[in-house]
């Protein structure tokens, strides 16, 4: 599955060639004419990485990033800088407000797709080592989301019944990843189940929170059972 790349830039001609440069690498790429509206392509489909311009109407880069950094879904989501702005003092700002690259205008297209793909690469790895430890070291907790999605199941009946229809659309592997969730499996049973890689579940799991709004897979599931999302 391609990595996903939410561009965000208020030239169009620059928004469509960089969208041709990734795309040409392989990435999916999704753009956004301002930050408002990548805001909001954001929390529908989360990406595994962001490039936006500083110098942008209305909303800035600096805000942009600082609205993503505070959202606890988004504190470690790669973050790149395509600017003009190309001074010291930009660079640095960029950096203390918590970017992960500064690239300046007019750039080398090799050097952009070199770097988005290192961050991506890096991230994978963090992401695939926080899985494993997470799983491994949070097994009081773990199991308690497990004991907890099992009483819901018992319940499963009595809350279908009072379902509550809602206009969630589910692509078809969140659909199988949901309905694997509310069994109570794990991601690395997710994983093995689907012959995936325990990181593409995590992402899926991360962007099912997002479209419900909830934060656990408790809540996930509980969501899930109140508005007919699962069976």
């Amino acid at each position: 599955m391609a990595s996903k790349v939410l561009l965000v830039d208020d030239e169009p001609g620059l928004l469509e060639a960089v969208q041709a440069y990734l795309e040409d690498s392989g990435l999916e790429v999704e753009v956004a004419s301002n930050a408002n509206e990548g805001w909001e392509k954001l929390q529908q489909s989360p990406p595994d990485l962001v490039i936006s311009d500083i110098m942008m109407p209305q909303v800035d880069g600096y805000q942009f990033l600082q609205q993503i950094r505070e959202d606890p879904r988004y504190k470690t989501l790669p973050v790149v800088f395509l600017t003009a702005r190309g001074m010291t003092g930009d660079r640095i700002a960029g950096y203390q407000a918590g970017i992960d690259a500064y690239i300046s205008k007019p750039f080398d297209p090799e050097e952009l797709v070199a770097m988005v793909n290192n961050l991506l690469s890096r991230r994978q790895v963090l992401e695939e080592e926080k899985a494993e430890s997470g799983e491994n070291l949070n097994i009081t907790e773990l199991a308690s989301q497990i004991a907890e999605i099992k009483s819901l199941l018992t319940q499963r009946h009595e809350i279908s019944q009072t379902a509550a229809p809602i206009q969630v659309e589910l692509t078809p592997r969140e659909q199988s990843i949901l309905d694997l969730v509310a069994k109570g499996m794990m991601n690395k049973e997710i994983a093995k189940h689907l012959d995936t890689s325990v990181r593409n579940v995590e992402k899926y799991v991360s962007r099912l929170f997002t479209k419900t709004g909830t934060t656990s897979r408790t809540e996930l599931v509980r969501y899930a059972l109140e508005h007919g999302l699962t069976s």
